[in-house]
């Protein structure tokens, strides 16, 4: 049964969809059979795999609507071992129409109640807010990574994303753990980079991936080409640290490698 990691943080611009996509990239590329689901109105998980949103006519705003319609809806990528939930411009409506829906905070949990059995990991890419479709996703997940830029508001907002999801574990999802805080967008060079590094690490300790996450122009260019960075540059710097964030997922969770 997968393991479902939601990547979540009500701040735009801190790598998020970035981390979701070459995150599910790397488990897949380790041969654990993967699904992304692109829980983002935006639809750049789905753009950044190489599919036009344009095109998507069902996606997860379906499934949530039907959660018997998961299965169907699931699209193989061109990456062995990674599958996708694509998103499409339906979901901006979906937090209004589920208000008045019974159990509506869990209808995503409903929708991949079957499909899980299928896979070794699932991720969730979020939007950036903690409107309905990311409670969802909270109550619907196992764990959750927070991606966080090493920029001078990078602490901004944490605390509100942490009383959510304390929120959520006390009403909705008991089992909903924090895999980690990743810190993204990462620049040597930069004495502020270093010092946020310092105060993360301070403030959260071990609850801090090891693997940071540099700034990379081959990351950046990844999705323009519609492709995880491991399928673009597999010896970029950006390449190697998501599957070192892979590896240190694998391991904390104690999960057998394949092959």
């Amino acid at each position: 049964m997968a393991k479902i990691i939601a990547i979540a943080n009500q701040k735009g611009g801190v790598g998020k969809t970035t981390t979701a996509i070459n995150l599910a990239a790397s488990l897949a590329a380790l041969e654990f059979k993967t699904l992304l689901i692109d829980a983002d109105p935006q639809a750049n998980s789905t753009s950044g795999l190489g599919f036009d949103p344009k095109n998507i006519e069902v996606g997860v705003y379906e499934c949530m609507m039907d959660p018997e319609d998961t299965q169907k809806n699931i699209m193989e990528t061109d990456i062995e071992d990674l599958d996708l939930l694509p998103s499409n411009i339906e979901l901006v409506g979906a937090e209004v129409e589920m208000v008045n829906i019974a159990e509506r905070e869990e209808r995503m949990k409903k929708a991949l109640r079957e499909v899980r059995n299928y896979y070794d990991f699932i991720i969730i890419d979020c939007s950036p807010s903690l409107g309905l479709i990311t409670v969802n996703a909270l109550t619907a997940a196992d764990s959750v990574i927070v991606p966080v830029q090493c920029e001078y508001f990078a602490l901004e907002g944490l605390g509100k994303l942490l009383n959510t999801i304390k929120i959520i574990q006390t009403r909705l999802n008991p089992d909903l753990e924090i895999e980690g805080i990743l810190l993204t967008m990462y620049d040597l060079r930069l004495r502020l980079s270093n010092q946020v590094v310092e105060e993360v690490k301070k403030h959260f300790q071990a609850m801090v991936f090891e693997t940071i996450i540099p700034r990379n122009i081959r990351l950046s260019e990844a999705p323009s080409f519609g492709v995880p960075v491991i399928a673009h540059d597999a010896s970029s710097k950006g390449a190697i640290s998501y599957l070192n964030l892979a590896n240190e997922i694998i391991e904390q969770n104690g999960i057998a490698a394949q092959g």
